[in-house]
């Protein structure tokens, strides 16, 4: 029986790579006769780069560039056949803000460090394409600060690959709809509103999908020109997807929480679709789920088996983020494969 394993990451706790890595293990220890074939994935957030570079090589190009809150942090970006894949994570993410200052960086974060790797990737001779993978992002700026470094334009074709279709304003809006997430209390969200709806430059874009994405970022990369697609169909074509999933009997895959975002343009929505189309269930192991069946069964997810109910609490599966979801991957095998021992 051939297995496709092909996750995102597990939100702070495991990458794309780690979480394909677990998900084998318990499901050899179940089923070891099964050939599996390992696919991890990203949907533009973070683990983007990672996945890209495991997947085609090329060149990274490690840099220096401003944070969330103003502060150096170390990035890279990929540059293969022209083309260079930047991570906005890696500049303004959410995991570069401890906890206890995400609320204040929700509203007074900045995207600067975003404009700088735009830069960097631009300025590189050869490179004629750039790709900016959006998502997890700390920010609510509406790429006030990659404008600020990149605001003229730059002289290559830019690709915004969204990790979500949201707009920029509403209750599907960047602020009503992420801020939250990132700490914002409903008297900054509100401000966050206003300071999006005001801003003129992204007028014109508001209201097209994915000018939500990353606290606003897609709309200010749309406002320069950005030809807006989906990240996780960008890493499913460059990860040679597809060609697996042709000849797969089972697929698996999983995030850290699959929720009704992730019925939103993200990676699980791509990869079940993918095994839909060619008839091969579809299994969906996160950290936590909260999507019900009908609405799971839309998208092409057969079923979804969470983490931390399988562990017997978040705190538990938290604790071991491999070796709960190594177990949980075995108890499933057992269920679904035709060889488990």
């Amino acid at each position: 029986m051939r297995v496709v394993i092909a996750p995102d990451c597990f939100g702070g706790t495991l990458s794309a790579r780690e979480a394909a890595a677990a998900i084998a293990s318990g499901w050899r220890r179940a089923a070891p006769a099964d050939d599996l074939v390992l696919r991890p994935l990203a949907d533009g957030g973070p683990g983007f780069v990672d996945v890209l570079h495991a997947a085609l090589g090329g060149v990274l190009h490690e840099v220096t560039v401003s944070g969330p809150r103003g502060e150096s942090v170390a990035a890279v970006w990929l540059e293969h056949d022209g083309t260079a894949y930047i991570e906005s994570a890696q500049a303004c993410g959410l995991h570069l803000v401890p906890e206890d200052l995400r609320a204040l960086t929700v509203e007074s974060g900045t995207t600067t460090g975003v404009g700088e790797l735009v830069a960097s990737a631009a300025g590189v001779p050869g490179v004629r394409t750039v790709v900016v993978g959006l998502g997890g992002s700390a920010t609510t700026d509406g790429g006030a600060g990659l404008l600020s470094v990149v605001g003229g334009g730059v002289d290559v074709r830019l690709v915004a690959a969204s990790d979500v279709e949201n707009p920029l304003l509403g209750p599907h809006g960047a602020a009503h709809t992420f801020g939250p997430q990132k700490g914002a209390s409903p008297e900054v969200v509100a401000r966050l509103e206003a300071r999006l709806a005001g801003m003129a430059v992204l007028d014109r874009v508001k209201d097209l999908p994915g000018a939500g994405a990353a606290g606003g970022l897609g709309a200010a990369l749309m406002a320069l020109g950005a030809e807006v697609t989906s990240g996780a169909g960008v890493v499913r074509r460059l990860t040679s997807l597809d060609e697996a999933l042709d000849r797969a009997d089972l697929v698996v895959t999983g995030e850290g929480s699959f929720d009704w975002q992730s019925l939103r343009g993200k990676l699980v929505t791509a990869v079940a679709g993918g095994a839909a189309e060619r008839g091969a269930p579809c299994l969906v192991l996160a950290g936590q789920v909260s999507v019900g069946r009908r609405e799971a069964g839309a998208v092409g997810v057969q079923e979804a088996y969470s983490v931390a109910e399988h562990a017997g609490s978040v705190a538990r599966s938290m604790g071991d983020p491999a070796g709960t979801l190594a177990d949980l991957a075995s108890d499933v095998a057992r269920q679904w494969s035709h060889s488990r021992s």
